[in-house]
This record gives C-alpha cells, structure tokens and sequence, in this order.
C-alpha cells in the first residue's frame, strides 16, 4: 500500500505550495483535469446523445460512490449543485403549519444553511437557536420537526458529539439533517450506525472535488414516502414520458430536482477515488496525529489555539490566534503559505493526508518569523 505521502504527485498545485487549506478548498487532483476533458469530448462527439450514455445518471452514480464514503448503500444518496440546495430540498417535504414546526438548530451551523433555516420563518416554522449540543438536547420537543446540526464546526475544527442528539430527535419524532461538509473525507461517518434522517455535505473540501457537486443523503425508509415539493423532472418516475403530472420516482432519486451539473460530476468523482483508495480510516489517523503536531508547535511558539486539544474532539483542522492575523495571513500567502482565516476566531490551517510534516513545521516558523518573537499574545478563548 502506498505510503499516504505519496499522493503528492497526483495533486500538481502542492509542487509550488504548502497547501493547508483543504478545510477550504480542496487541491485539484491532476486526473480531474482529464475527467473534465472526457466529459468536453463527451459533448464534442455525441452530442445529445451523451445524455444516454451515462450523463443523465450522474446524480445516482456519483452518489453511490459519496454512499461508499460515508457508510450509506447504494441508492440512497444523490447528487445536487450545492448544500443550501440538498437542505432547501429536506425543507420541502415538510408543512411548518402545524402544533409540531420547530426548527432547532446550532448558531455555530455554517452561515448558507442558517439564512435557509431562519427563511421558514415565512412558512410558519417557529426558529430555536442553541449554542451547543448539550443545549439542542435540551431543546427538542415534541414540538421539534427538524435539527439541523454540524458533524465538525467550520470555525473551529470540533466536532460534536451528534449521537445524544439523533436519540433525542427519535424519541419525540423529530429529524435529524447531518451537515458533514467539514468531515467526509477526513473524519469517518457512518451514517447507517448512526441512524441519521438525512446528511449532507460536498466535495469542496477535504474530498478534494472541486465546486458544484454536494450531495443529499436520505435514510432508505424515509425516501420511500416523503415527498419533496422543491421537485423537478429528475425526480419523476418517468421523466423521458414528458407527463403533464408528477409521479415521484422510487427512493431517494425523488429527491432530485433539474438538470445535473454534469462537468462538476465528471471532475468530483477523481478526488473521490483518490480519497477511498488511501482509505479515510488511514487519512483519520494521519490527522490526529499531524494536527496534534501543529497544535504542539503552536503551544511552543506561544500561540492560542482555539481548536480543541483532545485528539477526539479535534477534525481535520486548527484554528490559531495571532495577533493581527489579518495580515499573517496576506504575509503567509506571499510566501506561498495557503490558509485561511475567519472574523472574530483565527488563522485556520488544515493539514490532509498528502501533507508533510515539513511543511507544518515550515508553516509555523514563518508565523513565528511574521510576528515576531515575544509578541504579546492575546489572553487564551478556550477550546471552542
């Protein structure tokens, strides 16, 4: 088996970078460059006739092999544009007019999908905001139809104990919508074990496959008698009969909607395949123990950590305060350094499995060359 450091050199942008900003944005895998040339050859040579040759089927074959990753069998995971769109369609099987139209929800759930949850407001959901797990239990009642929570929170890199949550969801009848975008692919999800209603998540990120391809899972039982209202004509049982009236397809395809973005599809599946070949259990492993590296050097040249430090508690990435770190990281990103930041919270880094420990080290001698030795550092936030 291949050592996990190997994969470099399937990644070309990582021969002129420190690329630590997967939690972001993925490196390009070289093959999703072919891909994408297959699909414009597709187009070029067959014409209308690529729809027939597989290109209609992109947002269930792709999906099965999304289901792969997360522990889901085939059939029940689809293919949409983006998360906003998978959990706008969730939203829609669901009448917020009644005594049970509470929507329970995390403040620390990624802006896109909040302004979406808040939005139902206009269709009578009545909006419940908790700042923690622990909180949510608390709130969910029989009152409660939705709780739409994170498996790892963007800002900090934690992730939450979901388990006490999808229990308490079951008990009183509610479900449980699992934003996974900031694990899959770095941290293991088991979505049939945990007994999750539905999970969402993409491929920008730590999958490596680029923009426009998100996925939707959907429990098998549920997608075999729920019905979408935010529907279209991928979602007939029919849809090349042209029928004046809907009839929803079988299982999870009726939680399709227009025409799929096909090129985005052709390219994701490349970092999906590299990802399922170094095994995510593996990639896990590595980054418990690369991120337990980086916190250690952060701890060493005086900086507040604002990601958990229990390795358990702790995905794919760490968020670190410096001072001004605005402008650490213009002046990391000069120097070819990639990470991002977030307002209010700090520098994140996001080491993935292709990564060298050179390179943290080398990211984090040049934040301490940035700031400056002895800068006075900021009173310590917390673990987040």
């Amino acid at each position: 088996m291949a050592e996990l450091t190997d994969y470099r050199a399937r990644f070309p942008i990582l021969a002129k970078t420190t690329y630590l900003i997967s939690h972001s944005l993925g490196p390009m895998p070289a093959e999703a460059e072919n891909r994408l040339a297959e699909y414009a050859h597709s187009w070029n040579t067959s014409g209308a006739r690529a729809w027939g040759e597989g290109w209609w089927e992109l947002p269930m074959t792709v999906g099965d092999r999304v289901a792969r990753l997360i522990g889901a069998p085939p059939g029940s995971t689809v293919m949409h544009q983006n998360v906003t769109i998978a959990e706008a369609v969730v939203l829609s099987c669901f009448d917020f007019q009644g005594e049970r139209r509470r929507i329970v929800y995390e403040e620390e759930n990624f802006p896109s999908v909040r302004y979406l949850q808040q939005a139902q407001r206009a269709h009578g959901a009545e909006i419940v905001v908790c700042p923690d797990e622990e909180a949510i239990v608390a709130a969910i009642d029989e009152r409660t139809l939705l709780v739409p929570i994170s498996h790892v929170i963007f800002r900090t890199g934690r992730i939450q104990d979901v388990e006490p949550i999808i229990r308490r969801a079951h008990e009183v009848g509610a479900h449980v919508v699992l934003d996974a975008y900031q694990s899959v692919g770095t941290v293991p999800l088991d979505v049939t074990a945990l007994g999750v209603d539905f999970a969402v998540g993409g491929s920008v990120k730590w999958l490596c496959g680029g923009a426009g391809a998100a996925w939707l899972y959907v429990r098998p039982d549920l997608a075999e008698w729920l019905e979408p209202t935010l529907v279209g004509w991928q979602a007939h049982k029919r849809p090349f009969a042209f029928e004046p009236d809907l009839e929803y397809a079988d299982g999870a395809a009726r939680f399709l909607t227009g025409t799929p973005n096909v090129p985005a599809l052709y390219a994701a599946t490349a970092g999906y395949d590299i990802v399922e070949e170094a095994g995510i259990q593996r990639i896990r492993a590595n980054s418990v123990r690369q991120t337990e590296l980086l916190v250690g050097l952060l701890d060493e040249a005086g900086f507040d950590v604002v990601s958990p430090r229990e390795p358990e508690r702790r995905g794919g990435s760490v968020v670190v305060r410096t001072p001004d770190f605005e402008s650490v990281h213009g002046a990391l990103d000069a120097r070819d350094i990639l990470c991002d930041f977030r307002p209010d919270v700090g520098l994140r880094f996001g080491p993935h499995f292709f990564n060298t420990d050179d390179e943290i080290e080398l990211a984090v001698s040049a934040m301490k060359e940035i700031v400056g030795r002895g800068a006075t550092m900021p009173a310590p936030a917390g673990t987040g």
